[in-house]
């Protein structure tokens, strides 16, 4: 029953008592009238009645009163404790459920609702907080090191580089490679911010196979002994051309960097049940944490030893969900990885 109902139905019964108790005391009245008693005693004995009949009814009206108000309100008690350690900092307390199809019950779950909403936007943002300020140290970091190098060998040219040409060409050399380095790192963090905001991509029709052959042909340009082969059949998107041709770039760049020479690559590109599908297939090493392949900055035990800052493959995850799409990468030790994307062909996207 509601709290609404059982209130209405105690002042309902509360009412009837104390009409019950006044008849009572006027029928006794009544009853000495009928009597041989004199009028005068007979209105005192009447007023002493009311008084008495009075006093008990409204002391029994106050105690049902408020025992009945007490227990229908006690669950906001419950709510009150329960408000008070959540504002302490306990984020996982929740109110106790009352009877359903009642107003505290409705309240209760309502209640539960909001709290658990704002649970998880709470650990949300701590957890984007600790990632933010992971991916600034992580920033910092990797721009330390090119600064530190050109602060170098800008003390070396100080301290008389300049005057020695073989020494003055080295110096020029690894200032302008630090310095391209740092472009890039910066030129990808800006990229992530960008996507991370969620700021609107280019959107228009490009065809995924001329975008594999031109990124195959890129990365044969940068290693000519490398074997890579190509599989594509016409399949068109509807997205941003240069981001789609950096996440090939990014794959393909991938595989150069961190696995032997006598590896093989294979890009296969295809449609599937109306999505298109990339896929970047290897015969390397394999990827040792494929779990955490796509975290920034990451970069696995094996591939410390290469350049780069473990950018390219959390912008090729940002970039593929920027186009409603997902990236899986599956990996086997000593058998090679292979990297597959999903991205809504034009048809799917209406």
């Amino acid at each position: 029953m509601s709290l609404r109902n059982r209130l209405v139905l105690t002042v309902i019964g509360l009412l009837a008592l104390g009409l019950f108790i006044g008849l009572g005391a006027t029928w006794g009245a009544l009853q000495d009238w009928k009597s041989d008693r004199q009028p005068d005693e007979l209105l005192s004995r009447s007023l002493n009645v009311a008084l008495i009949s009075g006093g008990v009814a409204l002391l029994a009206v106050a105690l049902l009163s408020w025992r009945a108000v007490r227990r229908g309100l006690r669950p906001l008690d419950d709510i009150a404790d329960t408000a008070a350690e959540i504002g302490s900092g306990d984020l996982t307390r929740r109110v106790p459920p009352g009877p359903p199809n009642t107003e505290m019950g409705k309240l209760a779950d309502a209640l539960n609702g909001m709290l658990t909403q704002l649970e998880t936007a709470f650990s949300e943002r701590r957890a984007s907080e600790e990632k933010l300020r992971r991916f600034v140290a992580d920033a910092s970091h990797e721009l330390r090191t090119p600064i530190a190098t050109i602060r170098g060998h800008a003390e070396l040219f100080r301290r008389g580089a300049a005057t020695r040409p073989d020494d003055l060409a080295k110096v020029m050399r690894r200032i302008e490679s630090e310095a391209e380095r740092m472009g890039v790192l910066v030129d990808e963090l800006l990229l992530l911010a960008r996507l991370d905001q969620g700021r609107p991509l280019e959107r228009e029709p490009v065809d995924l196979s001329a975008l594999a052959a031109d990124a195959v042909a890129d990365a044969l340009a940068t290693a000519p002994s490398r074997e890579i082969t190509l599989t594509a059949a016409p399949v068109v998107v509807f997205g941003d051309s240069l981001r789609l041709r950096q996440v090939l770039g990014n794959l393909l760049s991938n595989v150069l960097q961190h696995t032997p020479s006598s590896a093989t690559a294979t890009v296969h590109v295809y449609p599937a049940d109306g999505e298109a599908v990339i896929e970047v297939e290897d015969t390397g090493p394999g990827i040792a944490d494929v779990e955490r392949i796509f975290e920034r900055f990451h970069r696995a035990a094996e591939s410390r030893t290469h350049a780069g800052a473990g950018l390219g493959l959390s912008i090729v995850a940002a970039v593929v969900d920027a186009h409603d799409g997902h990236v899986a990468v599956e990996s086997v030790p000593d058998r090679g990885s292979r990297f597959t994307v999903v991205l809504p062909t034009r048809a799917t996207r209406g």
